[in-house]
């Protein structure tokens, strides 16, 4: 008799655990439908397999799902005869979490008072809410095409034990799972076939496997009907799906629990025939911005499952829908290797991109508050599109919210058109790291002044889709941060030779920060852009937009130095005439020197960046306020 292995779980397992068996999350019934959904995927994934290996299935060719109730045992028992699990499928994926997010997760429903354990669904880890109502679970399972049938055994605590079986009668079919579970004392009102029943019509109608529910007291002679509907819902006409039923089908397919934004359910018919049934949802998921940047979209043909990994199928930056794409038209048999470069993918994908985006643009129309919820979760990620996909760059950007000087609410870039003065010719913007920073900064004091509006773009995707985006609808976008400002165009007067003079008065003090700051910025001139504040840096108009700059530098992908940047100053601040006249006595130039780089290194903390040389810069600044006090 093969020996029993006992093994440890993974440290995020057994958090998890912990969080189930001490959990008083009041719908706990929530295990039946994760348990059901895992037989479900088991059974569409041997279903794709058979396409191409007919003898994985044909000897028991009826997926199905049963559900057997014993209240003399005090167990409930989920049994299905899809492609089941071998030892290191056990292990992979009972002993272990290998989603992103998932410790971050656990985390804070540890932390949380109103403990959301639903959410587990969302990591791929349904498994664990058995142990919920369980204080004893055992898994018996034999993979599809293997002869070895293994036993997994758990009570919830830190370890497992697997073992093989030679008894052969342990399964109802030569392949399948088993899960069987022991009822805590609490849980008993479980073993009721009707409260089953019941839950499964709730969350589980939309599955297109039969389920079937047994207790014992069925007739030898009776014929069973399935629970559900088993009909795949994509293929109902859509008046006859309940707002409940897309929602749980929503849940199931999108492992999401929150109510879905946005609905979207059609079929194409002509050339090529395919049925789209997709989600948004109303919240953001966990791994929305995990690297891999991974969509969550099923691909079905003909209703058999084929993969719910089809980078082919939708762009990254829609990577937030949630559903399915049913195609008529492809193969039953279509590798990972034939779906790239498939004609018929890409035309399902560029229509399918089409109508999302409409579908978008419509609901910004007609719900605009609605529409603001969705941005503010998954503006960012569609930000992404505008310099990833040219072709539907500017579809992108009409759909676009930002936010703003002028206004504390989000507008769109038409609506910025409209206020425009008429003597304004581009779209201004400036990036940063925080709305706060970047809404005190002094480069954009004149803007305020003039009552002209900025874009305020915080998000760091901002900084890559404007350094490739030249301009929207004939307008040009500009960054307030490079190049000189052109301010004095949009102020409606001609300079006249008092104001000429003041401009040239600044010049002896220009020369003496041009030599004393030669190492650290590339030039120093006047600027019109600033009314408060004395002095600010600026980048070259050729420049890298600088908030590009500092987050490549932040993650070393900059080939270069970081660049020197402009130094501007204010004419008409009550320091800089200080300095001015300063500047003209040779007595006086080693104050200016010292208080120009303390300008400097104050207008580098100004935007967010450390002193060049914090220890110089606090010597300096002791100095200087040494001399003020003695003076």
């Amino acid at each position: 008799m093969p020996k029993s292995e006992k093994l440890e779980f993974q440290t995020e397992v057994s958090q998890l655990l912990k969080l189930m068996i001490n959990s008083v999350y009041s719908e706990k019934e929530v295990f039946v439908r994760e348990l059901v959904s895992n037989a479900s995927d088991a059974c569409d994934k041997l279903r794709y397999l058979a396409t191409t290996k007919e003898k994985l299935i044909q000897d028991d060719p009826d997926l199905k799902i049963r559900i057997q109730i014993n209240k003399k045992e005090n167990s409930i028992s989920f049994i299905d005869n899809g492609i089941g699990m071998n030892k290191k499928d056990l292990i992979d994926n009972l002993g272990t979490i290998a989603r992103s997010g998932t410790a971050q997760f656990i985390k804070e429903m540890s932390e949380s008072k109103n403990k959301d354990l639903s959410l587990i669904g969302q990591f791929g880890v349904g498994f664990y809410s058995a142990f919920m109502v369980a204080t004893e679970t055992q898994v018996t399972t034999r993979k599809a095409g293997e002869n070895k049938i293994w036993i997994w055994k758990s009570d919830g605590e830190s370890n497992f034990t697997i073992e093989e079986t030679e008894d052969l009668n342990v399964l109802e079919s030569n392949r399948g799972t088993k899960i069987d579970l022991t009822l805590s004392k609490e849980s008993k009102d479980y073993l009721d076939k009707i409260k089953i029943e019941d839950i499964i019509r709730r969350y589980s109608d939309h599955i297109s496997i039969p389920i079937f529910v047994t207790d014992g007291s069925e007739k030898k002679d009776d014929t069973l009907e399935p629970v559900n509907s088993a009909s795949a819902i994509w293929t109902r006409a859509k008046n006859k799906i309940t707002k409940e039923q897309y929602k749980e089908f929503y849940n199931h397919v999108g492992q999401m629990f929150d109510d879905p934004w946005m609905i979207s359910h059609y079929k194409a018919e002509g050339k090529i025939e395919y049925t789209v049934l997709n989600f948004i949802p109303s919240t953001k998921p966990f791994d929305l911005y995990d690297p891999a940047r991974e969509n969550r979209l099923k691909l079905y043909v003909k209703k058999v499952f084929i993969t719910d990994n089809c980078p082919e199928l939708i762009p990254p930056y829609l990577r937030f829908l949630r559903g399915i794409i049913d195609s008529e038209d492809l193969p039953l048999n279509i590798s990972r290797e034939m779906l790239q470069n498939n004609p018929v993918v890409t035309k399902i994908r560029n229509a399918l991109v089409k109508r999302t985006i409409s579908d978008l643009k419509k609901k910004l129309t007609t719900d605009r508050q609605s529409y603001e919820e969705f941005w503010n979760n998954f503006g960012p990620v569609l930000k992404e599109g505008i310099y990833e996909d040219f072709e539907r760059k500017d579809s992108l950007l009409e759909i676009a919210l930002f936010k703003n000087l002028k206004s504390n609410k989000l507008i769109s870039l038409d609506e910025y058109i409209e206020t425009m003065p008429k003597k304004q010719k581009s779209i201004y913007f400036i990036t940063g790291d925080s709305y706060e920073n970047i809404v005190n900064s002094p480069i954009i004091e004149g803007y305020k002044s003039r009552d002209i509006n900025v874009l305020i773009l915080d998000d760091p995707v901002d900084s890559f889709w404007t350094s490739s985006t030249q301009s929207f609808k004939e307008k040009d976008f500009k960054s307030v941060t490079r190049g000189a400002d052109d301010l004095e165009s949009m102020d409606g007067k001609k300079k006249d030779e008092k104001d000429k003079k003041e401009d040239k008065s600044a010049d002896p003090l220009i020369i003496l920060l041009k030599e004393k700051l030669k190492d650290k910025v590339k030039d120093v001139r006047t600027s019109s852009r600033l009314t408060d504040s004395p002095a600010c840096l600026v980048s070259d108009e050729s420049a890298m937009d600088p908030q590009l700059e500092k987050i490549l530098q932040q993650h070393n992908q900059l080939n270069q130095g970081v660049s020197l940047k402009i130094m501007e100053i204010n004419p008409n601040h009550n320091l800089i005439k200080k300095l001015t006249k300063m500047s003209k006595s040779k007595d006086s130039l080693g104050k200016v020197e010292d208080v120009a780089l303390l300008l400097y290194e104050q207008s580098r903390i100004v935007e967010g960046d450390k002193p060049s040389d914090p220890i110089a810069f606090s010597k300096k600044l002791i100095e200087t306020l040494t001399a003020s006090v003695d003076s």
